[in-house]
C-alpha cells in the first residue's frame, strides 16, 4: 500500500473518530437536558402540590366579612361578651373554643357555681371565643359554633345557648358545628331563640369576621390553650389545686373587701 493511501485512511479513522466523539457529546447533552427537564416538571409538580396542600381544608367561604361584633361586647377591640353585673368586684375572663373538649369539663365541672356567683352579683363573667380545633383539626364547627354563640347574644339568650353548646359538644374530630342546621337545631333548645332573625344571623355568618379578629387576639395574646381562664387577671386554670369549692371561697373573699 502506498503512503498516500495509508494517510488517506489513517485521516478517514480520524474523522469518524471525531464524528464518534461529536454523538457522544450530543448524546450527553441531550440526556442533560431530559434529566434538566425531568427535575423541572418534578419540582413544577411538586410546587403545585405545595399549593394545593396549603389550601387543604380551607373553607371555600373563608372571607370572614366585615367585624360586626354582637350585642353589648365589651372590653379591647369590644371582642368580650359580659355575663354578670357591670359592678361585680371580681371579673374571671375566660378563652373558650366550643369544639374543645377541655373547655367542655371545665364548663360541665365549674358551670353551676359560675351561674350562682353571677347571678348574686360577685362575679363578672367575660367570654373570649377561639377557633383553635378548626385550625389543628380542619372543619369550621368552632367558628360557625361561637358565630352562633355571638347571634344568640343578641337575641339576649348566650348563657342559655352557650350552655346547650357544651352539653351536645360532639367529638373533637367531629365537625358537627360546621353544619348550621345542628346549630339551628340545639337553638330549640332554648326557650324563644328559634326566630328567624337568629337564623338569618347564623346563616349568614354575621359575626364571622368579629370571631376571626377574636381568635386573633387569642392566638397574640401568647395563651398556652383553652380553655385560658383568668380571676382578675390571674390564671388560676394552670393551678392544679383549683375547685370550684375554691373558686367560690375566692370570689366571696373578694366581695367581703
Amino acid at each position: 500500500m502506498s503512503e498516500k493511501n495509508r494517510d488517506a485512511k489513517r485521516t478517514a479513522r480520524e474523522r469518524l473518530a471525531v464524528e464518534r466523539e461529536k454523538q457522544k457529546a450530543a448524546d450527553r447533552r441531550r440526556r442533560t437536558l431530559i434529566v434538566g427537564a425531568s427535575v423541572v416538571c418534578v419540582l413544577g409538580l411538586a410546587a403545585v402540590i405545595g399549593v394545593v396542600a396549603a389550601n387543604a381544608g380551607k373553607d371555600s367561604g373563608n372571607d370572614a366579612g366585615p367585624v360586626v361584633g354582637p350585642s353589648g361586647a365589651q372590653g379591647k377591640d369590644g371582642l368580650a361578651i359580659p355575663v354578670g353585673e357591670a359592678s361585680a368586684p371580681s371579673t374571671l375572663t375566660v378563652w373558650e373554643d366550643f369544639r374543645c373538649p377541655a373547655c367542655k369539663s371545665f364548663e360541665d365541672a365549674y358551670r353551676s357555681t359560675i351561674h350562682g356567683l353571677t347571678d348574686s352579683g360577685k362575679l363578672k363573667v367575660e367570654y373570649h371565643l377561639a377557633t383553635i380545633i378548626d385550625g389543628n383539626m380542619g372543619g369550621t364547627g368552632s367558628r360557625n359554633a361561637a358565630n352562633a354563640a355571638a347571634c344568640a347574644q343578641d337575641a339576649g339568650k348566650f348563657v342559655e345557648y352557650h350552655d346547650v353548646l357544651y352539653r351536645n359538644q360532639p367529638p373533637e374530630i367531629d365537625d358537627a358545628f360546621g353544619e348550621n342546621s345542628k346549630l339551628l337545631e340545639l337553638a330549640r333548645k332554648v326557650e324563644g331563640l328559634d326566630t328567624p332573625t337568629f337564623r338569618g344571623c347564623v346563616e349568614d355568618g354575621t359575626h364571622n369576621g368579629w370571631v376571626e379578629k377574636s381568635n386573633d387576639a387569642f392566638k397574640s395574646g401568647g395563651f398556652s390553650g383553652t380553655p385560658t381562664v383568668l380571676l382578675n387577671g390571674k390564671n388560676i386554670y394552670q393551678d392544679q389545686t383549683m375547685t370550684p369549692a375554691k373558686l367560690k371561697q375566692m370570689v366571696e373573699a373578694n366581695a367581703k373587701g
